[in-house]
């Protein structure tokens, strides 16, 4: 068995994506999370059989000014891949910016992170995977709407990936947020991390979180999460209405 992290950081995909230019194409076998293969195969086959189509982008849910990018998506099983951490490139990735850690923190990173994507399902920074443009809200041909089957197809992966009780720091947008959720004794160190009047910011800030976490060891309930962001956030910690439902971490980056 894997050994399972201190605390699961759990964060969305990526907008932008950069196509890497060589590398070796798609193995899903080699991914994290095996139990999600075989979903992961059946996506693979109708994003790809799809993207050749006519209509592919309002299939795929995605801009028709994509031209490029749905043309790539032609090529998923053939196409070259690079880790996640290099294909997920956007504002919350910038702010992570992974390349720039010391050893001790990637390695704490490609441990503790967990991308929840709505092509692969859950991924660590080092998967490699190639860049894609699918929308989780989608239905497709064969497979059906992304949203259930991921609910359906997650928990077997993701309540195996943190031990009852330890913290889970969850830094996903709403839509992503919804494809898994802690249950029972998974749910009373559940966190969400949440950015306060300032929208445009939420990704930048929860990638600023997540590195600032990925730096030293983990802290291990709410509070101690609180206190450890208090060094370099201003935080406002608020406990669950009710049981089943996570903590809530207003965080604003200092000036």
């Amino acid at each position: 068995m894997p050994r399972l992290a201190p605390v699961l950081i759990l964060l969305p995909p990526s907008e932008g994506k950069t196509p890497p230019r060589r590398g070796r194409s798609l193995d899903l076998g080699a991914l994290s999370f095996p139990q999600l293969t075989p979903l992961r195969e059946a996506l693979v086959d109708a994003v790809a059989g799809v993207s050749g189509e006519p209509d592919a982008a309002t299939t795929l849910g995605v801009s028709p000014n994509l031209v490029a990018d749905i043309e790539r998506n032609t090529r998923l099983a053939t196409g070259p891949t690079a880790a996640a951490s290099d294909v997920y490139t956007g504002v919350l990735y910038q702010a992570l910016d992974l390349g720039s850690l010391d050893a001790a923190s990637k390695r704490r990173a490609q441990r503790w992170v967990v991308v929840v994507s709505a092509m692969f399902g859950a991924l660590h920074l080092g998967d490699r995977v190639p860049p894609y443009r699918v929308n989780v809200c989608t239905t497709l041909p064969g497979v059906g709407q992304l949203t259930t089957e991921w609910r359906r197809a997650l928990p077997a992966a993701l309540d195996a990936a943190v031990k009852p009780r330890e913290l889970i720091v969850d830094c996903r947008s709403s839509t992503y947020a919804g494809l898994w959720r802690p249950r029972d004794a998974r749910a009373e160190h559940w966190v969400h991390v949440t950015v306060p009047g300032a929208s445009h910011m939420a990704k930048h800030t929860r990638g600023l979180v997540t590195r600032e976490l990925v730096q030293s060891d983990a802290p291990r309930n709410p509070v101690a999460l609180a206190e450890r962001l208090s060094e370099r956030f201003d935080v406002e910690l608020t406990a669950p209405p009710r049981p089943g439902r996570p903590w809530q971490l207003a965080t604003t980056p200092r000036a």
